[in-house]
């Protein structure tokens, strides 16, 4: 049997950039579905960017599109991003 979740993660993928000097909130970077979100995946790990997988919450990203800065109502789920990429970065 097919595990739909995995087909719904890998569905769509968005890249976010915050410059707190700079930033008021997060911006989408990069964002798509299919093959692109594949590509936007893959050149992250192939960069040492950490990957954080919530299925929903890059679909959302996706529908607001590239260079869009993330409305606060997505604060707390963007932050849980930061907070998993400030982990690794501490232990490299």
């Amino acid at each position: 049997m097919e595990d739909k979740n995995k087909n719904k993660k890998n569905r769509y993928a968005a890249a976010l950039k915050y410059e707190s000097e700079k930033d008021n909130a997060p911006r989408i970077t990069a964002a798509g579905r299919g093959e692109l979100a594949r590509t936007i995946k893959e050149l992250a790990e192939q960069h040492g960017i950490p990957v954080y997988e919530d299925a929903v919450l890059a679909e959302t990203l996706c529908k607001l599109g590239v260079n869009t800065e993330i409305p606060p109502e997505l604060y707390e789920a963007v932050a849980q991003i930061l907070v998993f990429v400030a982990r690794i970065d501490r232990k490299s």
